[in-house]
């Protein structure tokens, strides 16, 4: 059984002193830090790192919750992949430590809210969907030729023979662009 810490920081500004102290005070044997925002924990390599090393039995300790996870679905993940891998997590300024049966009643509460909180908020997002459908917006990308255009291209093709590079850089858009434009015209 291994204690390792991790400790971050968002700016190369900010210090790591701190956290380091308090890792080395909980027993930390080794420490994965880094300088870098805690958004998304995929872009966090030392994270990543930490939770590759980690092995059962393990604990992995920081010093606050946000230091690993500033979302509660990225926590979520996070706290899942501790479990499979039988890591306990210690949040020292938090109190919470998942080889409780407190620790672990508050990481399932977090999982629970942080599933709750996805499908509400899938719902609400399919919702406006729905409701911008309605009222006739259109989504995706913006359409390269006005319906002229296509028009112009399909006729310059049938009639003058220009070739799909031709019209592609006569009308500036790329050669999947003339293809749709000389498709659109096609009612089977």
């Amino acid at each position: 059984m291994q204690v390792i810490g991790y400790a971050r920081v968002s700016s190369s500004g900010q210090a790591l002193d701190i956290q380091l102290d308090k890792l080395a005070k909980a027993g930390c044997t080794k420490v994965f830090k880094e300088k870098r925002s805690g958004r998304q924990a995929e872009n966090r390599p030392e994270l990543q790192a930490v939770l590759e090393y980690v092995r059962e039995g393990d604990v992995l300790i920081v010093s606050r919750l946000d230091r690993m996870a500033r979302s509660v679905l990225d926590l979520a993940k996070i706290a899942d992949l501790l479990k499979r891998k039988g890591v306990s997590l210690r949040v020292l300024d938090q109190g919470l430590d998942t080889s409780t049966s407190e620790g672990k009643l508050m990481f399932n509460l977090l999982g629970a809210f942080a599933e709750f909180e996805a499908d509400i908020r899938r719902d609400r997002v399919a919702d406006g969907i729905a409701q911008a459908k309605r009222k006739g917006i259109k989504f995706g990308r913006k359409k390269a030729l006005t319906e002229a255009q296509e028009e112009c291209i399909r006729k310059m093709r049938a009639e003058e023979g220009f070739s799909i590079e031709q019209l592609a850089e006569r009308f500036g858009i790329g050669r999947s662009s003339v293809y749709r434009a000389l498709q659109s015209g096609h009612t089977d």
